[in-house]
């Protein structure tokens, strides 16, 4: 192709899209590994169907894969695509508010039967007229058939053949795009080498027939490439964020000097990291599928109790169910970390979309005073270093930890480099080896963080006890004294609020002042940081807040929001944080932003709200 039609591009966001069958999921995978292998910043973000298997065809079925790369460091997946590959009619209907205007349309043109309009709920047979595209760059290859053509010779029936069109489409933008086949035709060796080699090679056939389609047939006007990102020195993979809460899980288990032990039951869209600790017996780590949500939990603190480090894995209706158990772990005063992948709810809701929404169930949902250590990841690569703080914190102050992140960073993914763990500190539990000398040992005498000692079972002398009722302040035995029970209340409670001295004061990203302060927390950290970017580029005087460490606060924050003129709190939920605040500075007025459609926010939105503010 004539180099003059080879453009240079900063960043490209493109939406993969299909029926839940079409492997929407595996292609944006492929593509965007493909994109970070040759040092691209990525940002991905997988959007599945809320139903398990809703009406083939349907937009209810759509599922899609958007992935940003660029020349830079990817904050976020992007708010409009570039290009979206559309391979039925659903799919173009559902993201035809996603497009940028003069977005490329790639649209598999088998599927524009009357069938297949007829049930994505097009009243035409033209939906790029019914949907105004004519100001789009519009191509409509026969994919499918394409894809059968190119396989005829392989032996695939016609409907495994039928299958593999998701890679032609996949040839097609790994042409568009100046991307490599190699590391797709290699997955595909090593994913069915054993299963089924005839399938791996189809796979290849079709990627390669559709990047020679898009090279030969003049479809497309450009030919795109963007340059690798400036990024730090080091070794990247791609991680999702289920993937990095696990190996920070194990890695916080090595520091402590620890075997981990993971007691779940699975449930959208936790159950990656219970898979990925499975994986991780060569680590010495343990898992246990429970029958129910009770049950994980309770082999998890059994777990601790017999000297483990204890972890449990759920999504919000399953911390719900896990809420009595928690209880009794503040109780005993056993360290434990509780995953929360949040979800869309109440109930079942939307368990494959992302929300914010269990944060006062995170810190109040519990019988009883009982407050437990939350903190909150911030985006797919940083869950690894917020699963270790979980766990450190949990370790060396005795208590419950709960683990926020959501369905967006837990599904989405981006490049991680990966740490040298000479880097990070080692965890010191307050373990008890042998009884004081001429003593008996007293479980709850406490270390200058409030702990307790922790003893294993089985050790002379050590013997106490653990269990639900409230015990003696000093000596563990059951106590029902009135004085006693709020000693244990108040010192609980303490020893919580003691792990602030533990964590990094509030750092403010932008100016120490400013007109307007910008407040979030948890996975909102890519989408806001880049609103926030986009406004000062503009001369605006705004900041930004974020918060990992939920309770206890850090320190530095009532200082911090008393040097901004307003203060605006964004979170994927109807104010749960913003009430927080409310609570613990009441000398502030907070503003918010606030979003509960299973997406997370667009920048478009947030800088909108935020110049309005301003305004």
């Amino acid at each position: 192709m004539d180099k003059t039609s080879v453009r240079e591009l900063q960043d490209v966001v493109i939406r993969f899209s299909g029926d839940s069958g079409d492997g929407m999921q595996l292609t944006g995978t492929l593509f965007s590994d493909t994109s970070a292998l040759l040092g691209n910043g990525i940002s991905t973000f997988p959007d599945y169907p809320a139903e398990i298997r809703a009406p083939q065809g349907t937009v209810a079925g759509v599922s899609g894969f958007q992935v940003h790369f660029g020349c830079h460091r990817e904050l976020n997946p992007g708010d409009y695509c570039d290009v979206l590959v559309a391979m039925n009619p659903a799919a173009l209907k559902a993201n035809r508010k996603w497009l940028k205007a003069g977005a490329t349309v790639i649209l598999d043109g088998d599927s524009l039967t009357e069938e297949h309009l007829k049930r994505a709920g097009f009243a035409t047979l033209d939906p790029i007229a019914e949907l105004e595209l004519d100001e789009y760059n519009v191509v409509v290859p026969n994919i499918t058939s394409m894809t059968r053509e190119a396989l005829m010779q392989t032996e695939l029936d016609n409907r495994s053949a039928v299958k593999c069109k998701n890679m032609f489409a996949l040839g097609i933008c790994f042409w568009l795009f100046d991307r490599p086949e190699t590391h797709a035709h290699r997955y595909l060796e090593s994913k069915f080498a054993r299963k089924n080699p005839a399938i791996a090679e189809a796979n290849k056939l079709a990627i390669d027939a559709g990047y020679n389609y898009a090279a030969n047939t003049h479809q497309f006007a450009n030919h795109y490439r963007v340059a690798p990102a400036n990024l730090e020195k080091g070794t990247y993979r791609s991680i999702s964020g289920n993937v990095a809460t696990a190996w920070g899980l194990c890695a916080a288990a090595e520091k402590a000097g620890l075997p981990l032990f993971c007691g779940s039951y699975p449930i959208t869209p936790a159950t990656v990291i219970l898979e990925e600790l499975a994986k991780r017996k060569d680590l010495g780590v343990k898992t246990v599928q429970a029958e129910d949500e009770i049950a994980g939990i309770c082999t998890a603190i059994g777990a601790a109790f017999a000297g483990n480090f204890a972890v449990t894995t759920t999504s919000g209706p399953g911390l719900s169910l896990k809420s009595e158990a928690l209880g009794l772990a503040v109780m005993t005063e056993l360290p434990l970390v509780v995953v929360d992948v949040q979800r869309g709810g109440p109930s079942t809701g939307l368990p494959t979309k992302t929300e914010q929404s269990d944060l006062q169930q995170a810190l109040y949902g519990r019988n009883g005073e009982c407050p437990v250590i939350v903190v909150a990841a911030s985006s797919p690569s940083d869950c690894f270093h917020y699963a270790f703080e979980a766990g450190r914190l949990a370790l060396e102050h005795m208590t419950p930890v709960i683990l926020l992140t959501d369905g967006f960073i837990a599904n989405g993914s981006e490049p991680w480099r990966i740490p040298e763990m000479k880097d990070y500190p080692a965890i010191v539990p307050p373990i008890v080896e042998e009884a004081p000398e001429g003593g008996v040992f007293m479980p709850y005498v406490r270390n200058e963080k409030l702990a307790r000692g922790w003893a294993f079972p089985g050790k002379v002398g050590l013997e106490h006890r653990v269990g639900g009722l409230e015990k003696d302040c000093v000596k563990g035995c059951i106590s029902h004294d009135p004085a006693n029970h709020q000693t244990m209340v108040s010192t609980r409670a303490a020893k919580v609020a003691k792990a602030a001295d533990d964590i990094p004061p509030l750092a403010v990203y932008g100016d120490e002042e400013g007109d307007l302060l910008v407040v979030g927390w948890g996975g909102t950290r890519g989408h806001l940081q880049n609103a926030v970017d986009e406004l000062r580029a503009e001369g605006t005087r705004v900041s930004l807040a974020h918060f990992n460490y939920i309770n206890p606060l850090p320190r530095g924050v009532r200082e911090a929001f008393a040097r901004f003129r307003r203060i605006v709190v964004c979170e994927l939920n109807e104010g749960q944080f913003a009430a927080y605040l409310r609570q613990q500075f009441q000398e502030f007025r907070y503003e918010q932003f606030n979003k509960c459609e299973g997406q997370p926010f667009t920048i478009v939105e947030l800088s909108r709200h935020f110049k309005s503010l301003i305004q």
